[in-house]
């Protein structure tokens, strides 16, 4: 990737997103021997303006920035980090630089797919997901039959700690399912997206 570099004295300006949940964890700045370095390392270094050396973020906290994906602006001069942070970003113990909470629980759910995809693809030994994938679809249906039951007898007769203990294991079971078709849980929320209306 091709950047601008010398349009703002040789720093561009590089926005740090969570990968999962798409919040903006910091702003820093990069010089080309610190953009080398994140790619070299897959880990988010910054040039400091204020020590004048490259710094890795986490270097000191433990608190390291991992990296997905870089993007670039239209322009070249702008980066667009997605990063999955180790803990707080911020140097005052919060989540953010912009003081926001970045503890969003549904957000495991896109992780739990990329997880279940994953051991479809690899098939480790051991696994009780791959277990599922070699007994075919057909086991599958049967497992989110059997869950769903479990969920409604728990949601008239249960306890609400089983029911959503029986809801989770429906979800998982779902989602295993899925994956073996070769979807995922956002072709879910783009359907439902369409039927929905305000």
């Amino acid at each position: 990737m091709e950047l601008d570099f010398k349009k703002s004295g040789g720093l561009i300006p590089a926005i740090i997103q969570d990968a999962q949940t798409h919040r903006v964890l910091m702003l820093g700045f990069m010089n080309e021997e610190a953009y080398r370095k994140t790619l070299e390392t897959n880990r988010v270094t910054f040039f400091s303006r204020t020590k004048q050396r490259l710094w890795t973020k986490g270097e000191s906290s433990g608190n390291f920035l991992d990296v997905e994906s870089i993007l670039t602006d239209c322009d070249r001069d702008t980066l667009l980090i997605k990063a999955r942070p180790a803990g707080p970003v911020c140097h005052t113990g919060a989540d953010t630089c912009f003081g926001e909470d970045n503890t969003a629980d549904i957000f495991f759910l896109r992780y739990l797919q990329d997880f279940i995809d994953r051991r479809h693809r690899e098939m480790p030994e051991g696994s009780y997901t791959t277990s599922l994938f070699r007994k075919g679809v057909n086991r599958m249906a049967q497992k989110v039959g059997e869950e769903a039951v479990e969920t409604v007898i728990e949601a008239v007769n249960g306890t609400e700690e089983g029911f959503i203990y029986e809801a989770s294991d429906l979800l998982y079971h779902l989602i295993v399912l899925l994956a073996s078709k070769g979807y995922r849980m956002e072709d879910l929320a783009r359907e439902l997206k369409k039927r929905h209306k305000e």
